[in-house]
């Protein structure tokens, strides 16, 4: 049965569960997985209401799209399935990674996608990263075309502004907005959040723990395995995860209070942006256990007081360090 509202997607998009599965950590970046409880967090959580699954071209260069594909086959006439294209990879060069936006490689691209996930038709496609290189109108026509071709059903952009979002809008209507939001990250807040709010498009908060920082699942990044990227985000290192440690404290003590895990909190705060900002939002957590899943989805049903809420405020203004070493791809460097 069922234990999340729903919400829609975007004017005319697809109603979802309003808290989504992020799948990209059951294929690389957060150290080793186990398949098999990865596989089965995925029917858990489609059993708890989440309908939205998101994946990505470049999670382990197609290998999530590959995992995951049999269970959306599986489950199509209830799973809303999302991917995204832009970042391209080389099998030479691990580290390599370059934002790709013209329109031949977006049509290369779904392809890839279709295949690899086994389906005729992707719900949601996103823009994984922009490339001002590229003309948006340019771009995002060729995303338009996709629908037009049967191959799309609604399109997303991630890690845009409010004015790329606002001129992508004009092309074709955009039913999601992916970008990272949660206590420690409220940079999309300046320009990106109030046009999505003007313009009936949802958002899709990726992040929203904090990459685990906002759970006390980790205190530094020196506590990681060498695997794990969040090894090289500078807010998880040195002096900035002292300095960020300090700042949880709050989400701690109202846990605490609430009998609730900081996971729950920081889950919370970011569904009740929905009233603040007046929009769908529809979180994102990626996890590879039915355990956290199960805790994850039970924050939907948490509700912060309004001294609660204060008390979680200044958090994200107090934050040391970037979200990323290089914020060049991301909506930040271009606001």
């Amino acid at each position: 049965m069922s234990t999340l509202p729903t919400t829609t997607l975007g004017t005319g998009g697809p109603v979802v569960g309003v808290q989504g599965l992020g799948c990209m950590g059951m294929s690389e970046y957060y150290g080793p997985t186990d398949t098999t409880e990865a596989l089965a967090t995925l029917d858990r959580a489609l059993e708890l209401g989440v309908t939205l699954f998101d994946t990505a071209d470049v999670y382990g260069s197609g290998h999530n799209e590959e995992l995951i594909g049999p269970f959306v086959r599986a489950n199509r006439d209830r799973v809303v399935l999302a991917t995204k294209f832009a970042i391209e990879r080389r099998a030479d060069d691990p580290a390599y990674r370059a934002v790709n936006n013209s329109p031949a490689y977006i049509r290369s691209a779904v392809d890839a996608s279709l295949r690899r996930l086994g389906v005729d038709v992707i719900d949601l496609y996103y823009m994984h990263r922009r490339d001002p290189a590229v003309p948006l109108a340019e771009s995002v026509g060729t995303m338009a075309e996709l629908v037009q071709a049967g191959k799309v059903r609604h399109l997303g952009l991630s890690e845009v502004t409010g004015a790329e979002l606002r001129e992508a809008h004009a092309v074709h209507p955009i039913a999601a907005l992916q970008s990272e939001w949660s206590l420690f990250s409220r940079d999309t807040e300046r320009s990106a959040v109030p046009a999505a709010a003007e313009l009936g498009v949802a958002l899709v908060p990726y992040s929203p723990l904090g990459r685990g920082f906002l759970t006390g699942a980790f205190a530094s990044a020196e506590e990681l395995g060498e695997d794990d990227f969040r090894r090289h985000q500078p807010r998880f290192s040195g002096d900035n995860a002292r300095a960020n440690a300090a700042l949880v404290e709050p989400v701690r003590k109202i846990a605490a209070d609430r009998g609730a895990t900081p996971a729950q909190v920081a889950l919370a705060w970011v569904h009740q942006r929905a009233e603040v900002h007046g929009l769908s939002v529809v979180p994102i957590p990626g996890t590879r256990r039915r355990s956290r899943l199960e805790e994850n989805t039970a924050a939907a049903a948490l509700r912060l007081t309004e001294a609660e809420l204060a008390a979680l405020e200044p958090i994200a203004g107090r934050v040391a360090g970037d979200r990323y070493p290089d914020m060049s791809a991301t909506s930040t460097a271009r606001e």
